[in-house]
C-alpha cells in the first residue's frame, strides 16, 4: 500500500491535519492508539478570545478566530453530528480598577471584535460579581470525545488502530515502510508520544498536568463563567468545571489537592453549593517551553514532519495551523518562524 503521509495521533491535531489533507485529494492513513491518557479526550475543549490574568488577547487572536467557526462547522456538516457550541464567555471584574480598564477596551478596534457587552453591575446574585463583568463573543466549547468520534467515522477507512512502534518503521528508497504500508512522508501528532520519538525528543516539550470535574450545581445560564477556573454548563443540571496547571506533578491521575483547588476557586465564583461531584478526570497537556506549536520539516530525516505542541489551547490553534501546515505539505507556504520548529534546530 502506497500512500502520500503516514499521520501519527488522530487527537485535535492530527484530525485536523487529516482532513485538510484528504480534502486536498492526498492519500492518507492515521495510526492512533485505541486507549490511553489521551489529553484531547480529556481536554476542556473551550476556546476563549480573551485570556490570562491579565485579560489580553489570546496570541494570534486576529488569525486564529476567523478559522474556529467555520472549520468545525463544516464538519458537524460532513459527520452529521453536533459537537460545536458556540457560548459566550462572562468574566466577573475583580476590582473597580478593572471595571475602568475595560471601559477603556472598548473602544480599542483591537478588542472591538471579541467583547459582546460590559456590564458594571451583578448579572445574577448567584454570581460573585458585585463590581460586573465583561461580556465576550466568539468563543465557545467543542465537545472532544463527540468530535473524535464522529471523525473516527469519517477516517474508518484511513484509520488504523493500534499502537505506533517506531521500532517497526523502515527506510526503503525514498519512502518510509511502516507494517506493510508505504509512505511518502511522516507526520507526528502525537502529543506527548513525538516526545520520545527518536526523531523529536530533541524538542523542548514542557507537559503540563490539567484535572477537571464534573459536578452538579444549580444555576444554569446560558453562558460560560470563567475568572480563576471556567464553568461550563453540558446540560442536565451537569457542568463542567477547571482545570488545574501542574508543570510538577505529571503522574496519571486524579488529586484530592486539585480536586479542593477547583472547588475553592468555583467557590469564589458562583455562591451556591456543589450538589455532586459526578467525575474526576486528569490530563496531561502537551504544551511546550514557548508556549507556541511544534509546526515543520525534521532538519535531517528526509520527509519526517511535526504538528504537535498545541497544549491547552488546541481547538483555538488546530483550524488555522492545520491550514498553514498543509499548504507547508503541498509546498505553497512556509511557515511562520514562531512556530516553525526550525527555532529549536540548535538543540541537535
Amino acid at each position: 500500500m502506497k500512500i502520500d503521509f503516514l499521520l501519527i495521533g488522530q487527537g485535535i491535531a492530527g484530525t485536523a491535519l487529516g482532513y485538510r489533507l484528504k480534502q486536498a485529494g492526498k492519500i492518507i492513513r492515521i495510526i492512533d492508539q485505541p486507549s490511553g491518557n489521551q489529553s484531547s479526550r480529556v481536554a476542556a475543549g473551550l476556546f476563549n478570545p480573551i485570556t490570562g490574568r491579565k485579560m489580553v488577547k489570546t496570541w494570534f487572536a486576529d488569525f486564529l478566530f476567523p478559522e474556529i467557526i467555520p472549520f468545525y462547522k463544516d464538519l458537524e456538516k460532513l459527520t452529521g453530528e453536533s459537537f460545536f457550541h458556540e457560548k459566550p464567555i462572562y468574566r466577573p471584574f475583580l476590582t473597580i480598577e478593572e471595571q475602568n480598564e475595560w471601559m477603556g477596551h472598548s473602544a480599542e478596534e483591537g478588542f472591538q471584535l471579541y467583547l459582546d457587552s460590559i456590564f458594571t453591575e451583578s448579572q445574577s446574585e448567584k454570581l460573585c460579581d458585585s463590581f460586573g463583568g465583561v461580556m465576550l463573543k466568539k468563543s465557545g466549547w467543542l465537545e472532544i470525545n463527540i468530535f473524535l468520534d464522529a471523525m473516527q467515522k469519517y477516517f474508518s477507512e484511513e484509520l488504523i488502530q493500534e499502537y505506533f512502534s517506531e521500532d517497526e518503521l523502515k527506510r526503503e528508497g525514498d519512502l518510509w515502510v511502516y507494517k506493510g504500508i508505504k509512505a511518502k512522508s511522516l507526520i507526528f501528532c502525537n502529543g506527548l508520544g513525538a516526545m520520545k520519538s527518536s526523531f523529536f525528543e530533541y524538542l523542548p516539550f514542557a507537559p503540563v498536568k490539567g484535572e477537571i470535574l464534573e459536578l452538579k450545581q444549580d444555576f444554569c445560564p446560558d453562558y460560560i463563567v470563567n475568572r480563576g477556573v471556567f464553568r461550563v454548563y453540558l446540560g442536565n443540571g451537569i457542568h463542567r468545571v477547571g482545570s488545574t496547571y501542574s508543570k510538577h506533578d505529571l503522574e496519571i491521575g486524579a488529586t484530592e489537592e486539585a480536586k479542593n483547588e477547583i472547588l475553592t476557586k468555583l467557590n469564589g465564583l458562583v455562591d451556591l453549593p456543589v450538589n455532586e461531584i459526578i467525575s474526576h478526570k486528569t490530563g496531561i497537556r502537551p504544551a511546550t517551553r514557548d508556549r507556541k506549536p511544534f509546526l515543520g520539516k525534521h532538519p535531517k530525516a528526509k520527509s519526517v514532519y511535526i504538528f504537535d505542541g498545541f497544549g491547552a489551547k488546541g481547538v483555538s490553534l488546530v483550524p488555522y495551523f492545520s491550514k498553514i501546515m498543509r499548504d507547508y505539505l503541498l509546498g505553497n507556504t512556509s511557515i511562520s518562524k514562531e512556530v516553525d520548529i526550525a527555532r529549536y534546530f540548535n538543540y541537535i
